[in-house]
């Protein structure tokens, strides 16, 4: 194939396709680790959702052997099953990483597709890092170039893009030539998809955690098909009916794709979530937390609460009533009531038995929520809130924030990922097994096979499995 001109849409894969190890600063790659770690973490315990077991059931059912891991199962599966189902795992519970400004979870498709297309392969630890941060900086540069017009609309940002980023990811372990990326990369924009009906507040279902497995087994499909030269439009990013113009419309800025590349990084965006809910709701819950004191309040001590937000999550996160778990993690009101009266930290504060406590319903209907002027004005770049907690004894709070815990601004420690790390696999591994699956995830670009690093997941699965039969 003859050389293409580079407008930014090719220059952002040709700059993927060329990435290395010793193109990156020694944060990013750090921050690419941080980022695995917390994915593995939040696989292993979406694993035992009931979402992932539907899906592992039906792979399973289907028969599609191979060599890629799945969490929380003995069995190897071809690499475009297991991105599908590792990807609706790693966001099976509103606990994976986020871009603010682009709106995108990257964790969930890029890291999936990257380790399912690195076993297949046999490819290194090093390679692995090298899509990890490969994939989220054109998830990122994507997103924001897309323009917030999609969201408005109804369409879930992050599964629009996702996989062009998961294509990239998959086709650096699978060392694609620079045509058959491109070839990917236009596949995978036909792959775009998902809309948000899910946040709509009848209830949620099971949906968006599927949007980022289908994701993912898009991307590494669009990469094995490309392998074997099918190909896809080479220009599918940017060009007349690409991706940009078809679902940013006017409000899409293809300028953004290429801007200061290598010397910009979206590894040093992502911020990594402390509640299991919506992005936009870690703010509130945050300040809530801190307002109610050391102890959960009773709903007879509170008095009056407000949460000021952005205009968008009061549009489409104000929903009082849950009815199921998706609705509950969208819904300020619930979260709010939960930070002051509960655990917001605990998963189980957001499943069915949790939802339909009367005094928590209670307590969400007072919730007021409303467009605060200063949280507009830096959305999306930034998730803020404003809260004010009135308590029946006359004690009055309030205060606002831009950046909640977990954000560059306010990062966690090493030993909070940590901790959220073993909190979470302890679901599904014993505590030696979690600990390996720690030091192997720091020790990645040492790896001579990725292969090394997901051993311990499958062996811990059959020796739990061999117990139970026992």
């Amino acid at each position: 194939m003859a050389a293409l001109p580079e407008g930014p849409g090719q220059e952002l894969v040709a700059f993927a396709h060329r990435l290395s190890l010793s193109d990156l600063p020694v944060d990013v790659i750090d921050r690419a680790k941080t980022c695995l770690l917390e994915a593995m973490g939040c696989g292993l315990f979406g694993s035992t959702q009931p979402w992932s077991q539907i899906l592992l059931a039906e792979m399973t059912a289907e028969g599609a052997p191979g060599r890629s891991t799945v969490f929380g199962s003995p069995q190897a599966f071809a690499a475009p099953a297991a991105a599908l189902i590792n990807g609706t795992a790693i966001h099976g519970f509103e606990l994976d990483d986020l871009i603010a400004e682009s709106i995108t979870h990257p964790a969930a498709c890029v890291i999936p597709a990257a380790l399912a297309a690195a076993e297949a392969t046999g490819a290194s630890g090093v390679r692995l890092i090298e899509a990890i941060v490969a994939g989220y900086e054109v998830m990122h540069r994507v997103g924001v170039a897309l323009g917030t017009e999609p969201a408005k609309r109804g369409f879930h940002t992050t599964s629009l893009v996702a996989p062009v980023a998961c294509a990239i990811a998959a086709g650096k372990v699978m060392q694609l030539d620079l045509n058959q990326l491109y070839s990917a990369v236009g596949l995978a924009c036909s792959a775009a998809s998902g809309v948000k009906s899910f946040a709509a507040g009848r209830g949620g279902g099971m949906v968006k955690r599927l949007h980022l497995g289908r994701s993912a087994e898009a991307g590494v499909r669009s990469g094995q098909l490309a392998a074997r030269d099918f190909l896809g439009p080479p220009f599918a990013l940017d060009s007349k009916f690409g991706l940009l113009e078809v679902f940013g419309g006017a409000g899409a800025d293809p300028a953004r794709l290429s801007r200061d590349l290598g010397h910009t990084w979206a590894m040093r965006d992502v911020w990594f979530k402390v509640f299991p809910i919506c992005g936009w709701i870690q703010t509130p819950v945050m300040l809530l937390v801190e307002a109610r004191g050391l102890r959960p309040r009773r709903a007879a001590e509170i008095k009056s609460v407000r949460v000021g937000v952005s205009a968008y999550a009061a549009k489409n996160n104000g929903e009082p009533a849950p009815i199921d778990t998706m609705g509950a993690q969208y819904s300020i009101p619930y979260c709010a009531a939960v930070a002051l009266s509960g655990n917001p930290r605990d998963p189980r504060s957001f499943l069915s038995d949790a939802i339909a406590d009367a005094e928590t319903r209670a307590l969400a209907a007072r919730v007021e929520v409303f467009i605060d002027p200063e949280v507009e004005a830096v959305y999306p770049r930034q998730f803020g809130a404003s809260v004010a907690l009135e308590l029946t004894d006359g004690t009055k709070y309030r205060r606002t924030a831009m950046e909640c815990h977990g954000t560059p601004a306010d990062p966690c420690s090493h030993e909070e990922h940590l901790i959220k790390f073993r909190t979470l696999g302890a679901t599904v591994l014993d505590e030696s097994t979690v600990g390996e699956l720690a030091r192997l995830i720091d020790a990645t670009p040492t790896l001579a096979s990725v292969r090394d690093l997901t051993a311990p997941l499958r062996s811990a699965v059959v020796s739990a499995s061999e117990r139970q039969k026992a």
